[in-house]
């Protein structure tokens, strides 16, 4: 583990503006430790805009010591580490306080993961943890590489989590289960670099062997998780998710999307879908479903028109910050004629999974663009798709029973 760099309390200006874990030192012993998305910034604020706590302490402070890392990610995970080796006196006392997080790995068959703050049940604890936002997304953006259980029974078809790729579904190999929690647990200890070491000797044995298939699997585990620990970088304040690389990208990940789509066979029984994410989360509360009441031979843009038209007569109903449309050009300038300039707009046609954009010529190819957001996109358009089918299905049933 990366030892700490200590400054004088008056030389702050000499912190770095990176990501990782600062401790108040008061020169025999630390006495608070926190984690930042930028070391300098934060630190001068307890300084300048002191909490309660923090006057607890400032006085007594005599030296900064810092730490740096490659994200707010491994900032997260290291203060957790430190603050359990450390137990410095002006952090909560982690072992009473109900304020803290941790990690709960039940020791079963099938483990499950989730966060509690209190240690009851048969399980390996991570932890502590002090802010429980961050550690949500940074669970979810592991979850994507390695799916895992949360609840003690499944659903014998399938759950909402499976159709995002979140969950292993009903009846996954268990020692390939147990592998993967068994790496997402390093993850969580500061083991990633062996983690990524021992993916990358499996994929290439798998690969010498000619199993393709499971190379390509593991393959696409770890670009995910280096993608999760090298770059990602947790927005608390705005809920948005960037990576360096993908900054350019960054307006699209707002709080609030809303995915639309359509089925029908023939015009007959046609039906719309409205499902809505915040901040990466499908928000059930603010699902919705229409029956298309267009009549005559299918036509998929007239169909948006009229769903998006009848979206827009509920003011009761927030607007998104961005409009995903299943779809493309023809879609796209459909959805755009409706929602005029209230709201972003833009649309994935499935053929190449070409994303169309409202304010750029040509396509972009979804495999170009960072993970992260390939795996929203696509996302929000299957569960959008899924919720539409559904209900067609419905009505198409409701029409073969005899009355």
């Amino acid at each position: 583990m990366k030892r700490f760099k200590f400054i004088k309390k008056n030389k702050l200006s000499l912190l770095p503006k990176t990501s990782g874990v600062y401790a108040f030192y008061n020169g025999k012993e630390i006495l608070y430790i926190g984690k930042a998305a930028n070391i300098r910034e934060r630190v001068k604020n307890h300084f300048q805009q002191p909490s309660y706590r923090d006057n607890l302490f400032i006085s007594q402070t005599k030296t900064i010591g810092w730490i740096t890392t490659n994200s707010e990610i491994e900032a997260l995970l290291l203060e957790a580490k430190l603050i359990k080796k450390h137990q410095p006196k002006f952090n909560i006392v982690w072992r009473d306080d109900k304020n803290y997080f941790y990690i709960a790995v039940t020791k079963e068959d099938y483990p499950r993961v989730f966060l509690t703050h209190q240690l009851k049940e048969k399980a390996e604890y991570i932890g502590p943890f002090t802010e429980g936002v961050a550690l949500k997304r940074t669970l979810t953006y592991l979850r994507r590489a390695f799916p895992y259980y949360t609840a003690k029974s499944h659903p014998k078809y399938g759950c909402l989590w499976c159709s995002l790729k979140l969950c292993p579904g009903p009846n996954p190999q268990k020692s390939e289960y147990q592998k993967n929690i068994k790496n997402l647990i390093g993850i969580l200890k500061g083991k990633s670099k062996s983690v990524l070491e021992k993916l990358k000797k499996e994929m290439r044995k798998n690969s010498t062997s000619q199993n393709y298939e499971k190379a390509s699997k593991i393959r696409d585990q770890i670009f995910s998780l280096q993608n999760i620990i090298s770059h990602s970088r947790i927005l608390e304040e705005s809920g948005i998710i960037a990576t360096r690389q993908s900054s350019k990208y960054g307006d699209w990940l707002q709080k609030t999307i809303e995915a639309y789509d359509v089925s029908n066979i023939q015009g007959k029984e046609a039906t719309g879908s409205m499902v809505t994410f915040r901040n990466g989360k499908p928000d059930k509360n603010f699902y919705r479903r229409f029956k298309i009441k267009i009549a005559g031979k299918p036509n998929d843009v007239a169909m948006i028109k009229e769903i998006l038209k009848r979206r827009l007569r509920h003011p009761e109903w927030p607007l998104p910050d961005l409009i995903l449309i299943d779809g493309g050009k023809p879609q796209l300038n459909a959805a755009k004629s409706v929602v005029k300039n209230k709201v972003k707009v833009m649309a994935i046609a499935k053929r190449k999974n070409e994303l169309f954009l409202g304010d750029v010529r040509k396509p972009i190819l979804l495999k170009t663009m960072p993970r992260e957001i390939f795996n929203l996109i696509l996302q929000l358009r299957d569960e959008a798709h899924r919720f539409a089918v559904s209900y067609h299905r419905k009505l198409r049933k409701r029409r073969l029973i005899p009355k």
